[in-house]
């Protein structure tokens, strides 16, 4: 592999073979997910306090990873992934998204694919619940359903507060569902200060805590609160109630966004980057690599949407669907050809760019993985 001054091809992300590897490239290196595995499984306490959310890696392989680890509770956005993870051998599966249209249709239709799987999803609308009742039981099955409860986000979920409780009454009460507790997502929750996010967590956290305490005192079942995601795993994971599900998801991969923006999270190392090469030199100061809009999330800013580990200077000027063009003052140390990897700010959407990953172990290539639920449809 041709690295233009190479750091790393002793290092981390050392991959020998890459030439044959076309590019851009995700490439994911095993070992690093295996320490984010662990190191999510040491901050939970236990795999039974987990309940991790696939909807960064959506590849049935990392699944698998967890499984053998003992992570018997599995949560998913999408059909798609909940299809993954059934395949994968996941039989607790929550897919923490409200399912309107066809996809209470598609629910149905997961319950008959795999009847071994004890499946829940999420509500918060009066009509919603009804319909998926009706669906679901004149199919003569059952669901499970989460009351998708909003901390503050005001993005899904309601309030804790009496139309709360009269929706937990209603799942509770609706033939062919299964009240099963609430979910709780917190992804405003982003203050940098640890000791900050906690109090903010804090406060939500003690308003739904005295919520699941009125459902039981009103005699409704709430085994479970599905909560947070990475920002907020290790404050969920100091407290101490047998309902709370851990509900992580991007540090199974981690990335460059996260790393800077919660110093807390730097336990966790980016195990997915993207292989990128040099296929210009348009100007004395300027490098154009191969990893575009097209093989990177674009959602953060532009000139902010990749870390250049081998280029430390560099200024992203372009962003186009298959070019990234950057400045730096060492310009001419790069020819076309030339490889080197960079690291998404945002892996999750990066991801499902990709038919596949090529998997790296011990610096050579020894696998690749089909980033499966990177659709919206498998079969259901």
């Amino acid at each position: 592999m041709h690295m233009n001054n190479d750091p790393n091809r002793q290092g981390r992300y050392r991959i020998e073979g890459a030439d044959s590897i076309c590019s851009p490239a995700l490439v994911v290196f095993r070992e690093l997910v295996e320490h984010n595995l662990d190191t999510m499984l040491r901050v939970a306490g236990s795999a039974d306090r987990l309940r991790p959310h696939c909807k960064t890696t959506k590849m049935a392989a990392v699944a698998k990873m967890l499984l053998s680890k003992g992570v018997s509770r599995h949560k998913c956005a999408t059909f798609a992934e909940a299809e993954m993870l059934a395949g994968a051998g996941a039989r607790d599966i929550f897919l923490g998204y409200n399912v309107v249209g066809p996809n209470i249709e598609r629910a149905a239709a997961f319950l008959r694919q795999f009847p071994d799987v004890s499946f829940a999803v999420t509500a918060d609308d009066e009509r919603s619940i009804g319909h998926l009742g009706e669906v679901i039981a004149s199919d003569k099955q059952s669901i499970g359903v989460l009351l998708d409860i909003d901390p503050g986000r005001e993005r899904t979920g309601v309030r804790v507060g009496q139309r709360a409780r009269e929706l937990y009454a209603l799942i509770d009460r609706t033939p062919g569902l299964r009240a099963e507790g609430l979910h709780l997502y917190d992804g405003h929750q982003r203050q940098k200060d640890l000791s900050e996010r906690r109090l903010a967590v804090d406060a939500e956290w003690r308003k739904v805590a005295a919520f699941r305490d009125e459902l039981l005192e009103s005699g409704h079942p709430v085994p479970r609160i599905v909560c947070g995601g990475t920002p907020t795993f290790p404050v969920y994971a100091e407290i101490d109630d047998p309902a709370i599900e851990l509900s992580p998801g991007t540090c199974v991969f981690h990335d460059a966004g996260y790393g800077e923006a919660f110093p807390d999270l730097e336990i966790f190392t980016p195990a997915a980057v993207i292989l990128t090469r040099v296929v210009s030199r348009p100007t004395a100061n300027r490098v154009t690599f191969d990893v575009g809009t097209k093989a990177v999330a674009s959602d953060p800013p532009m000139g902010e949407r990749v870390v250049l580990p081998e280029i430390p200077d560099a200024v992203q000027v372009v962003h186009n669907e298959e070019h990234l063009v950057v400045e730096t003052a060492d310009a001419a140390r790069w020819k076309p050809g030339d490889l080197t990897v960079v690291i998404p700010r945002h892996v999750c959407p990066t991801v499902a760019h990709y038919d596949e990953a090529v998997v790296i172990e011990r610096g050579t290539i020894v696998d690749h993985w089909p980033i499966t639920a990177r659709g919206r449809r498998i079969t259901v």
